[in-house]
């Protein structure tokens, strides 16, 4: 980035950041890296309730100079590869890959429409999370699957959380006090939804999620990976409809399917744990080998690994997950954490560990408007 962009990214400029849950919607108002005012709601947003929220929101700060409104976008497909200001002919573009992640797309989508109509006169900029991971390399993003398929459907990962993933590698160039261009990285955001990715040099090479959100690590309600074997036989052979095979994987299964139904919340399942429950145990001892299974996959792509960061709400907010994750990861030099929760971010390991164990807290509100501005900023050269 040029000096020039550097100082209009720095500036003061208000910016509302959007960022559309699967059943969660936050807004925030960012300002010279500072959040001014947040809004949070937990529960799924239609056409209707975006409106409520952004109207109830706005109302609050009403006569405010926002410079522009940025939203998070989780599945950009090949449509939008970059931040970019919003029109017609690329929210309509948006609306036929709703398929690729049912969950987050259509609120994405009509928090855009509602929020365009409620402040026409700034940019609306779209930070898709896919961004992050458009440099893959092709011995990564590919999938073993025919030519043809490939090239007709786009079939290839995208990788996701790249908004969390951004944030985080250069807050721990920060900590480390090191050029993030300097720096090999394996980074896991565990949260609702979970993934692994290895970072070089600010540069995703290799990630877990892959054509849509359901793929890779075990999540709250959502599957992960499975054989596509059971997949076929379960709907070939009559055994579930497709909209129950796509209900059951998407919020029947991950840690509240593992624990027959008892909760997809980690702190209630060490809790539980704690008591002696079997169920939660389980469930809190497959996720934790599957984090740390792809941990050492993703180690695989990088020449070294000079800190393991954690990132999202489990990531950052666990202590026994990151230790029992971190655990099985001796062979990589990784030692359990020697601390629990800190209130800032920073290691969790014992001095001098041979790979620092590092916990960042997301701050996607404050990636989507460092993003949002440079876009425009860039525009403006």
């Amino acid at each position: 980035m040029s000096r020039a962009i550097d100082e209009q990214v720095t500036e003061s400029a208000a910016v509302l950041t959007v960022n559309a849950g699967s059943s969660s919607l936050r807004l925030d108002l960012v300002e010279g890296g500072c959040v001014l005012d947040s809004a949070h709601a937990e529960r799924a947003i239609d056409p209707g309730s975006a409106r409520e929220e952004l109207a109830a929101f706005l109302g609050g700060h009403f006569g405010r100079d926002i410079r522009a409104v940025a939203h998070r976008l989780v599945h950009g497909g090949d449509v939008v590869r970059a931040p970019v200001v919003a029109d017609d002919e690329t929210a309509a573009a948006l609306r036929g890959l709703t398929s690729l992640a049912p969950l987050h797309l259509p609120p994405a989508l009509a928090l855009l429409e509602a929020a365009r109509d409620e402040l026409p006169a700034v940019p609306h900029v779209l930070c898709p999370d896919t961004a992050f991971h458009a440099g893959l390399p092709e011995e990564a993003a590919l999938y073993a699957l025919p030519l043809s398929w490939r090239e007709r459907f786009g079939l290839r990962r995208y990788g996701f959380h790249g908004l969390s993933y951004a944030w985080a590698a250069d807050r721990t160039a920060e900590l480390l006090g090191k050029p993030l261009t300097e720096l090999d990285l394996v980074l896991t955001h565990l949260g609702g939804g979970c993934s692994v990715s290895a970072v070089s040099g600010g540069r995703s090479l290799d990630t877990s999620m892959g054509f849509t959100p359901l793929d890779g690590l075990p999540m709250s309600k959502r599957s992960g990976s499975v054989d596509p074997g059971i997949l076929l036989w379960l709907l070939s052979c009559g055994h579930l409809t497709l909209e129950e095979l796509s209900e059951g994987l998407e919020r029947h299964s991950g840690l509240l399917g593992l624990s027959g139904n008892l909760s997809g919340d980690t702190r209630e399942l060490v809790a539980a744990a704690r008591e002696g429950n079997a169920a939660a145990e389980l469930a809190l001892g497959v996720f934790s080998h599957r984090v740390s299974r792809e941990i050492a996959a993703a180690a695989t792509s990088l020449g070294r690994i000079d800190a393991l960061v954690f990132t999202g709400e489990i990531g950052w907010d666990q202590p026994e997950v990151r230790e029992a994750v971190c655990g099985r990861l001796g062979l990589l030099g990784i030692e359990a954490p020697a601390m629990g929760n800190r209130h800032d971010d920073g290691p969790v390991s014992a001095y001098g560990a041979a790979v620092p164990v590092m916990v960042v807290q997301v701050r996607e509100e404050l990636q989507l408007a460092r993003e949002c501005l440079r876009m425009l900023a860039e525009e403006d050269e």
